[in-house]
This record gives structure tokens, sequence and C-alpha cells, in this order.
């Protein structure tokens, strides 16, 4: 299948791969009038940000990414005008949620005060931790979304979240909560790095995603994340991109008359390309890129909402559950160990809170993945996420109408970037592979900065460094 555009401008790139950074840098450069050919092994563009009815005729059901809080801040995304191009953004009345034994929960609603007044003696503190941060979001994301080694756009504001950041979020969250309500909300966010909360680093992601939430929200896209893919492949179109769908690419050899060419692919990947003109050291370095943890996915079809301990919960998209911040320590360090925790820790959205259109009527789509061991494929994490679920919510196993499990093998079958389930594509928060990674290559994927996520950002830089290689 072809997505076929017409730009037949002086200069061309081909681009390796379709996920959301292949994507954006495609669309990035067809918007500088370049001509780009993009090619894609599976049947649809996408990468991890697709969307299927997996759960039976009427539904959908968001095949990786759901919650898009970086992508709705994206610097990418709006400069591309997504929104122009039929994407549509649905919010939740709380951004996350975080439920707790006995009933209680954290609550991350849309505002910094709201969030802080549900937090009782952590009011104060939960405010001057993230009031900064909030209050200059976008100064932030320039600095936070760029090149490891760029230096920031915004160096002051850099200096004053530098030293938090670098903590590890178990530290940071003992040493300023005293409820575990806050604690928890913190280091639940912090846990989308994939990394137990002890390492250092680890606060960045727990006030990064909670400034995010309660400045440009948590939402989800409306009709599933591919519509976010949609976006982008009308942006290419538009500017006369071309998308070339079941190409598998084994060679560079053929693209060696382009200006440009764009890996959107991990290192492992990229090594058993042929005809690749990689920088000196670079082979090396990529055969000793380290992977994180794995994930274990379950798609929930249900005959009613998640009958939540906590009916407050019922209205966030997001959930994270793991109970309170030392369950969630324990489990994080026991899948980092090599050993399958009884609680997992469980990343849950109920899309249909924000976009009704995910189920017929009387029938609701969860979503939710638990970190598990590196290769993990034992059914038994169904069982755990599952039980883990009913824990915070009495009745949930008898809501299950049909369920679809996903393991660490069937992640990277059905989308190779997720090497062995790895949903980050690289354990290191701050190790990241340059941009340039050859004469004219370039790398586009999460194994870039600024890391992981539905946002674009690898993609821009890439795009920003052929420009400038050929200004």
């Amino acid at each position: 299948m072809t997505f076929r555009g017409g730009n037949t401008g002086a200069k061309h790139a081909v681009v390796v791969g379709s996920g959301p950074n292949g994507l954006t840098t495609a669309a990035v450069l067809a918007k500088a009038g370049w001509q780009v050919d993009v090619y894609e092994a599976a049947p649809t563009p996408g990468g991890a940000a697709r969307s299927e009815s997996v759960l039976g005729e009427g539904t959908i059901s968001d095949l990786g990414a759901a919650g898009h809080p970086f992508g709705v801040a994206s610097p990418a995304f709006h400069y591309l005008g997504l929104e122009d191009h039929g994407l549509e953004w649905a919010y939740s009345p709380f951004a996350m949620a975080h439920p707790l034994d006995y009933g209680r929960a954290g609550l991350l609603e849309t505002s910094l005060p709201e969030t802080a007044k549900k937090l009782g003696p952590d009011a104060r503190r939960w405010k001057n931790l993230h009031q900064g941060l909030t209050k200059n979001i976008d100064k932030h994301l320039a600095n936070l979304l760029g090149p490891v080694l760029k230096w920031p756009a915004h160096p002051i504001r850099m200096a004053k979240f530098g030293p938090f950041a670098l903590l590890p979020a178990k530290r940071l969250a003992s040493a300023a909560f005293e409820t575990e309500e806050a604690r928890s909300l913190f280091i639940g966010s912090a846990m989308h790095s994939v990394t137990p909360p002890h390492k250092p680093m680890t606060a960045s992601l727990g006030l990064l995603f909670g400034a995010l939430g309660m400045s440009r929200g948590w939402p989800v896209a409306v009709g599933g994340s591919g519509r976010i893919v949609d976006a982008l492949v009308n942006v290419i179109n538009h500017h006369g991109g071309t998308i070339h769908c079941d190409s598998q690419i084994d060679s560079l050899s053929q693209f060696r008359d382009t200006d440009a060419i764009i890996l959107n692919q991990t290192p492992s990947q990229v090594l058993k390309l042929k005809g690749t003109d990689l920088n000196a050291g670079l082979p090396q370095r990529m055969s000793t890129w380290k992977h994180g943890p794995s994930s274990y996915k379950v798609d929930y079809l249900l005959d009613g909402p998640i009958p939540w301990s906590n009916p407050q919960v019922g209205q966030a998209t997001t959930v994270h559950v793991g109970g309170s911040s030392e369950e969630i320590a324990f489990a994080e360090a026991e899948v980092a160990a090599g050993r399958m925790p009884e609680r997992p820790f469980i990343i849950l959205c109920q899309q249909q809170v924000a976009d009704p259109s995910r189920a017929r009527e009387g029938r609701h789509v969860v979503w939710a993945y638990a970190h598990v061991p590196r290769g993990f494929v034992d059914k038994r994490a169904a069982l755990l996420i599952t039980a883990q679920i009913e824990r915070f919510a009495p009745g949930f196993r008898d809501r299950i109408v049909h369920s679809v499990d996903t393991n660490a093998e069937d992640l990277e079958a059905w989308n190779p970037n997720l090497v062995g389930g790895d949903i980050t594509a690289g354990s290191a928060l701050l190790r990241r592979m340059p941009t340039k990674i050859g004469e004219k290559t370039y790398m586009a994927s999460a194994s870039n900065a600024p890391g992981g996520g539905v946002h674009g950002m690898p993609g821009w830089w890439a795009a920003q460094a052929v420009l400038a290689d050929h200004r």
C-alpha cells in the first residue's frame, strides 16, 4: 500500500520506518520543500501508535501508547498543526488517578491549585515543588525535549529544575511528602521511566508528568492513537511526500544517491542493515546498547465501567495501579532484578471516560500493561494484572467480557522497534544515540534524545539536523 503525494523538490530524503518519529521527520522535511519517501515494512504506517479493533467489531483499542501528555504539548506536533489535519484531543475530569487501599486515592487535577488542595498536609509542599515547572512548562519542554548535549534554550529554568530532577524519585517523594496520596501520585508518574525509583534522575519524570497533567492535561486522541498517525500522514501527503507500506528495507545501498537517509529504528535494527555509512565507533556502541525491561499488555472488553472502590478514579483516563510508593518501589526493583512481582506496577487507560467512541453503548474498552522482567512471556502476568486491578476495583473480574494478551514476544513481532518488549528503546534515562550517525545517515527513534513517547521530538531533531547540513 502506498500513500502518495508528489513533491519533486531538489533535495530527496528517504525515511525508513513510519512510527511517529519517522513520520514527524518526513512531515517537517516535506513541509520544507523536500521530496520525501517513507518506507514501512508493515501494511499500515504508525509504528507503536496504531489503533485497531482487537476486541471485536465496534471497538477501538490502542495497540501501543494511549495517554498523551507529551503529545498535546509537543512543539513538533504544534509546528505541524496536527489539529488542522484531523487530530482532536479529549480530556477526562481528572488527568490521572492513583488508587490506594481502603478507597483512598491520589488524584491529579488539571490545575496545580486543585491538585494541591486534595493533598491535605502536603498541599503546600506539592505546590512549591511543582509551581515553577507548571507555570513555565513550555520553557521547560524546550529544555528537556532537546538533544542531551545541546545548550538549554532557557538555562535559568534548567538550573532551577536540575537539582530536583537528578534525584531518585523515591528519595524526593520521601523527603518532600508525608501523605501516601502525594508520594504514590509522584512515584507513579516517575515509573513511566521504566526504571526503579531508587535510581538517579527518576524524579525528573515524576515532576514532568505531573506538571504536564496540571498544565496541558493528559488527553487521549479521539478515535484512537492512530488518529495522531493519520494527521501526520495527512501533513506528509499535503506537502507531496509518499509513504510506501509493505516495503521491507534490508539495505541502504539503493538509496546512495539520495541527499539524506533517516532511520526510525533502534540500534539493533540499524546494525542489521546493509550498505550503511556509520561513523567510526558507532557499530561497537550500538552492539552494546542495553534495552530495558519488557512489558506485558492486556486489552479488556468490559460490560460496564471499572467498579473502582473510589469512584473518582473512574473519572481519570490514565490510572497508575500499584498500591503504595513502597510497593511500587519493591515491584520495580524485582523487575530490574529479573523477578516477576506478585503485585506488579500497572499503567491503565480507560479512554472511554474522555472518548465514548471507543466502544458501542454498554461496553467499555480498557488498556493496561505491566512492567515485567526482560523476556517474560508467562501468561501468569495477565492473571497478576487482573488481580491487581481487582484489588482496587472489587468486581472487576466479573465485568470482563473478553481480553487479549500481548507479551514481550508479541510486541516485538508486531513492531520490531519494541525489542524484547522494551517500549522505551533503551534502559538509560540519559544515554541516547546521536542523531547523525553517518555522512548522510541520521537516526530518529526513541533510542535518540529525548527518548520514548508519542511526541515526535527525535524525528523533529533529525529533520533539523538534515536541514542544517543542507542549508
